[in-house]
């Protein structure tokens, strides 16, 4: 009779709840979860049933006299628009400026001399899911007796490349001669993302970060690494956490130069409001209060002024990347002004961008050939598409947390700080996280030695304390 009466049924009811609570405690802090490897086939047509060819082959960068013919032809009918007067970065690349890059690019830039410092790191490629995977693979000049070399897989972003890792390679696989402490020596391994530089383009729809951390986890071991570390900015960050979500037994350690949050919640939508105010509160330091506020122009105005790109590539990259890949003026203008703006936003008030203070015309322009001579703008675009088009929040890697060690590098000038009171949600193991006393979003290539002494002190740390075990 008690069981009938309302208050049977409602303590029954409490009683229920409270089961499924405790159940689902118990059970769901068990199984940390990963996320689903994605085996796709991104060739043209039907997946065929033959085996597919795992052979590695030797590459090197190669440009014939036609191509480059057809790219001075293109120069020198280029059609330039006067800019505003005292406009400086504004509206964009500095259309005046632009004129003296080309004019450098016609009459003094060697194209052949930059071929060269490409391919003085040793290229490969090798067929994964149907496509060309392009990769540079440095291994150590010597190793001290007893050590071996940590394999790192360092992956670029747009609209950047794997020459954006030249200048660190070194002073990760040779570090004591370049006055690094020598206790870690890493051999490093930089692909391209398909679409991007000389790896091939997919040919169907849906390749996004999940796909090319699957490719490139793939590409890992069929190298023979079956640990390694991995490192990337960009695009390169969240690829590489999609890595530690697919194989977190496999990833010893993941290195960020940038973070980035999908989902947050009550407590941290209260900081932007309060955390001025009442940093502590909310876990931040006087740095984060420094870069973060005022949130509105420090954080609303400029997503909304710095994200006109990414809408375009989210939405209609074809379009717009049909121009570009015909036009190297235009295709230059296009990529150097997130050269300038992404790596101080204070360099838009400048007629030239900034750009050449924290980079030579050299490496811009080689950059810039690269996404030239293998027509890859409209590719490399297209991986906004792939990854934003169904909303941001919506996807499982979004829903899922890193458990891997994770080190942060948070640069000062990235256009967006994310505290580590933030980024804490996301990856539940943050083991180092620095402000780095300068630089901006092109870590590897702005600052290589902040961000290889970063890196080396991260995987001491994983080293040392034993931090990663294999499951």
């Amino acid at each position: 009779e008690f069981c009938s009466s309302p208050a049977g049924i409602m303590l029954l009811e409490v009683f229920l709840v409270l089961g499924t609570l405790l159940i689902y405690f118990l059970f769901s802090k068990k199984k940390e979860e990963t996320l689903p490897f994605k085996d796709g086939w991104w060739a043209r047509g039907q997946k065929p049933v033959t085996k597919e060819d795992s052979s590695i082959r030797p590459f090197k960068v190669e440009t014939t006299e036609e191509e480059l013919s057809d790219l001075f032809r293109r120069l020198d009918q280029a059609r330039f628009t006067e800019p505003l007067e005292s406009s400086c970065f504004h509206y964009g690349t500095n259309l005046e400026h632009l004129r003296k890059v080309v004019s450098y690019w016609k009459n003094q830039f060697n194209w052949k001399k930059q071929v060269e410092v490409l391919n003085k790191y040793p290229q490969f490629k090798t067929k994964i899911q149907g496509i060309d995977i392009h990769f540079v693979h440095v291994k150590p000049p010597r190793l001290p007796e007893g050590q071996a070399a940590k394999p790192l897989l360092m992956v670029h972003g747009w609209p950047g490349s794997f020459y954006e890792f030249y200048k660190i390679i070194p002073l990760l696989t040779d570090p004591a001669s370049h006055g690094l402490s020598d206790e870690h020596i890493f051999e490093v391994i930089c692909p391209s993302i398909p679409g991007y530089g000389f790896s091939e383009a997919p040919h169907k729809k849906d390749f996004n970060s999940v796909s090319a951390a699957s490719v490139f986890y793939e590409l890992m071991l069929r190298l023979g690494f079956n640990e390694f570390y991995t490192q990337g900015g960009d695009w390169g960050w969240l690829i590489c956490t999609n890595l530690a979500q697919i194989a977190p037994n496999h990833v010893k350690g993941l290195h960020l130069n940038m973070v980035s949050v999908s989902k947050l919640g009550l407590t941290q939508l209260l900081s932007v409001l309060l955390g001025r105010y009442f940093p502590g509160l909310f876990g931040f330091q006087d740095e984060d209060v420094r870069r973060m506020f005022p949130f509105l122009k420090k954080g609303l105005y400029r997503i909304l002024s710095e994200s006109g790109y990414a809408h375009i590539q989210a939405t209609k990259p074809d379009t717009v990347g049909c121009g570009l890949n015909d036009s190297p003026v235009g295709l230059a203008a296009y990529i150097l002004e997130k050269f300038s703006s992404w790596t101080d936003m204070e360099f838009q008030n400048l007629e030239d961008g900034g750009l050449e203070r924290k980079f030579s015309l050299d490496d811009l322009l080689t950059n810039i050939m690269i996404y030239w001579v293998s027509g890859c703008i409209v590719s490399s675009m297209r991986f906004y598409k792939e990854n934003l088009q169904k909303g941001i929040g919506t996807q499982k890697h979004e829903k899922l947390t890193v458990q891997v060690p994770t080190g942060i590098a948070s640069f000062p000038n990235e256009i967006l700080h994310i505290p580590q009171a933030w980024a804490k949600k996301k990856y539940t193991n943050i083991i180092s996280f620095h402000f780095m006393p300068r630089g901006g979003h092109f870590a590897a290539f702005e600052e290589p030695e902040l961000l290889a002494k970063d890196i080396l002190q991260f995987v001491d740390k994983v080293e040392k304390e034993q931090l990663w075990k294999k499951k």
